[in-house]
Formats: C-alpha cells, structure tokens, sequence
C-alpha cells in the first residue's frame, strides 16, 4: 500500500474508532496515518538520492570527457 493510501485508510480507521468510542481502533488509525506519513517521506528521500546521484554521475562523465580532450590534443 502506498503511503497515501496508508494516511487515507488511517483516518477512517480513526474516525470509526472516535464514533465507535473504541480507543485501540482510533490508535491504530493514528498509527496507520503516521505509516504512511512515513512511506511518503521515505520516498521523497529516496528520489532525492537518485537525482543527487544521476548529477554526480553527469559530473564525473563530464569530467572524464574533457581530460580525454585534453590528452587527445597531446
């Protein structure tokens, strides 16, 4: 499960549980709100090292590009 539908299924879990005045039914709401907070953050960071990474990679290869330049003209 994704981390929205995570948050989305933890809110109408802790709905029921208010309504129903079921505390361990609201708690595990907020738990699965909290997870899928989680997931989404986690997600975010990840694609955030893969972009960092790719960037990197574009770095390197440039680098590597110019000093053959360069030593093609020796």
């Amino acid at each position: 499960m994704s981390g929205k539908s995570d948050s989305a299924k933890g809110r109408v879990v802790e709905a029921a549980g208010v309504l129903s005045g079921d505390e361990e039914l609201e708690a595990e709401g907020k738990r699965d709100q909290l997870a899928g907070k989680v997931k989404n953050k986690s997600s975010q960071a990840e694609e955030k090292v893969e972009h960092g990474i790719d960037k990197a990679k574009d770095a390197i290869e440039s680098a590597l590009d110019k000093t053959k330049e360069v030593l093609h003209r020796k």
